[in-house]
């Protein structure tokens, strides 16, 4: 597999935000899946152990990154369909913006 720089610079801002959101929003209640780079479980609340999560965020890192740089709020994103949240707690807007 070729390497591609600036596929991975992504994948790793991608990580690295979303360890973040974790640090800031700990616990399993809601899992942010940003394909193919990265999932994680955050947020306080019921926690998820098996099957489909009953809280899922789910974007493409580009978007990920506009939400966590401040470049777009979290109202944007879900209002223009690039953010699809769905379950009880899934509303990340008190955590954003990361940087």
């Amino acid at each position: 597999m070729a390497c591609n720089p600036q596929r991975d610079a992504l994948k790793a801002e991608v990580k690295a935000t979303l360890a973040l959101l974790v640090e800031r929003a700990p616990g399993k209640a809601v899992e942010v899946r940003i394909p193919p780079f990265a999932a994680v479980q955050a947020v306080g609340g019921h926690t998820h152990r098996r099957g489909t999560p009953a809280a899922v965020v789910e974007m493409d890192a580009e978007t990920w990154l506009a939400l966590a740089r401040g470049a777009m709020t979290w109202a944007e994103g879900v209002a223009s369909g690039r953010v699809h949240a769905s379950g009880e707690r899934s509303d990340l807007s008190a955590y954003l913006p990361l940087l």
